[in-house]
């Protein structure tokens, strides 16, 4: 999992996400040799305006970096969404914080946490609700049918 924090005021645009892109390729090429060098790995991420702006799909072609598509009106169908951020947001109720810092912190411990259990568990519900966006044929659902 590659995971980065935003600085406060920092604007997430286009330019910002293609160097977030850039550190995911070094890590991936560094963490997956093997992936890397069959370009065996796809990207997932939601239609957010950073994610398709111009400057971000060019960099895209230009490193031949292969996303999966993702409909327009979706229910929450990237990962994050469904169960990182809820499990991290879980863990942390009730807390009180008193820098950016310690809520960062507390934050990589819960994903540190996360087993492959867990990350078997994501991808199952994943795929799970990709087939209830087929079904629907790409229009909105309601929930996530129990998964």
């Amino acid at each position: 999992m590659h995971k980065e924090f935003v600085q406060p005021y920092q604007t997430v645009n286009g330019k910002f996400y293609c160097e977030v892109l850039r550190r995911l390729r070094e890590k991936v090429r560094h963490k997956q040799p093997e992936i890397w060098k069959n370009i065996d790995w796809l990207l997932h991420h939601n239609n957010a305006p950073a994610h398709t702006s111009l400057v971000v799909r060019e960099f895209l072609t230009k490193n031949n970096m292969t996303t999966v598509p993702h409909p327009a009106y979706s229910p929450d169908l990237a990962p994050c969404d469904f169960y990182v951020f809820p499990k991290i947001k879980l863990c942390l109720k009730g807390w009180r914080f008193v820098s950016i810092e310690e809520i960062q912190a507390e934050s990589q411990q819960v994903l540190h946490m996360l087993t492959p259990a867990d990350f078997n568990e994501c991808f199952q519900k994943w795929q799970n609700r990709w087939d209830r966006c087929i079904q629907a044929q790409g229009d909105y659902f309601e929930g996530d049918g129990g998964n």
